[in-house]
């Protein structure tokens, strides 16, 4: 795409939930950004727009050495610093002084479909008040819930620690047999909590059962779900996503979390409490006895933050994430305006993908949901649909001796 590039300053932000691989997206844009003539500087943002907005000082990144970049691109967390605030129109001028006063032109947003409107928000303003500046959102949520996207940077490293995590736990529950409950990230997509699906090494293996956002959760089945596993084999390994609704669509966990927050994007709550673990343990010891007239056995774990962040992240996820970055800023110097980078799968065999420039208002604020046809009828599973899906995200995963 031809055109005149406006010359002056980058700027890059990490917004929401931290990742393992956020920081090569940042990596991603800062080499594809160098060499181009017409950015002058490329900063960072302390803490995304919050930053901008509070004033704080930007970051230099265009001296980093090309050394120090692979090391920062490994590096799990956001580098710069997030923020989960979502700009107002009032914060529009306090956004366009910090841009005016270094001349920034290209503005890089890396994050999930919040992130994503916040992109939308800024560019929108911008285009009212005649500031020419060039907006992208580079996508990142271990969610997985983007819009128009197959799968995004982020996921495929945490679902490799949900997969491993599950598989060592399953060991754990079958040495001493009982029921087992994990609870995993997961808002309104239930993709994270499907990964645990690829725990399975054998029919026997858990996850038994596996409970998502997309399917209305019903306590009384729940507990005839846990009786019949019980029956078959002993001992049960649940996986229950974080954001599991009821009929009504009303999240179980918020309303279990007192004194829980909401952010300025308007979500409860779900993460770092035990809260849901601690009611469905509860309701199993309630509704379910062992022949002696005990109650089962019954632990749980809330999986919480550690699934973001993990080091031993997805090598094709670490791939993907630095691709996105690079392409945002070729998209940029290309001439385009704005827009959202999206990946998109062209095959499972061989594994191949594209990466597609997407309007923002495509993604923005929007949330993707796990499609039907990766969910079991009994609403309790996955399909192998889905784990064909997710395997070539994940990476290889260890093989576990098992006697027969």
């Amino acid at each position: 795409m031809a055109g005149r590039l406006p010359e002056g300053a980058a700027i890059i932000g990490q917004s929401g939930g931290p990742t393992a691989v956020i920081n090569q997206s940042l990596v991603g844009v800062i080499e594809g950004l160098k060499g181009f003539p017409s950015v002058k500087k490329i900063f960072g943002m302390r803490h995304g727009v919050d930053g901008l907005i509070k004033g704080l000082p930007l970051v230099d990144l265009g001296g980093i050495s090309s050394g120090d970049l692979d090391k920062l691109a490994k590096t799990p967390s956001a580098y710069l610093g997030s923020s989960r605030n979502k700009p107002t129109e009032a914060d529009g001028p306090k956004i366009f002084d910090a841009c005016k006063t270094h001349d920034i032109r290209y503005f890089f947003y890396i994050g999930g479909n919040d992130s994503s409107d916040t992109c939308r928000i800024v560019s929108e303003l911008c285009q009212k008040t005649g500031y020419e500046m060039r907006c992208f959102h580079v996508p990142k949520t271990v969610d997985n819930d983007l819009m128009m996207n197959d799968h995004t940077p982020g996921f495929g490293s945490a679902a490799r620690f949900v997969a491993m995590a599950f598989m060592a736990d399953d060991r754990d529950n079958a040495s001493l047999p009982g029921i087992k409950i994990n609870v995993v990230m997961g808002r309104n997509a239930g993709f994270l909590t499907a990964a645990s699906s690829l725990a399975r090494q054998r029919p026997s293996d858990g996850p038994h059962l596996i409970y998502l956002p997309e399917v209305p959760f019903d306590t009384d089945k729940f507990i005839e779900d846990v009786k019949g596993v019980v029956g078959k084999y002993g001992r049960c390994q649940i996986a229950v996503s974080e954001g599991i609704k009821d009929k009504e669509g009303t999240d179980i966990g918020a309303k279990l979390i007192a004194g829980g927050q909401t952010d300025a994007h308007g979500n409860a709550q779900l993460s770092g409490s035990g809260a849901l673990g601690d009611m469905l343990s509860n309701l199993i010891k309630e509704k379910f006895k062992s022949p002696s007239g005990k109650p089962p056995r019954v632990r749980a774990d809330t999986l919480g933050y550690l699934q973001r962040c993990w080091p031993d992240c997805s090598p094709v996820d670490a791939t993907e994430a630095r691709a996105v970055g690079n392409f945002a800023a070729k998209e940029a110097m290309s001439g385009y305006p704005d827009g959202s980078i999206a990946i998109q799968r062209l095959s499972n065999h061989p594994y191949k993908v594209e990466k597609r420039l997407v309007k923002l208002s495509d993604v923005a604020a929007k949330t993707r949901h796990m499609p039907p046809e990766f969910i079991a009828p009994n609403g309790h599973d996955v399909t192998d649909r889905f784990v064909e899906y997710c395997k070539p995200l994940v990476g290889e995963l260890p093989v576990f001796f098992k006697p027969e």
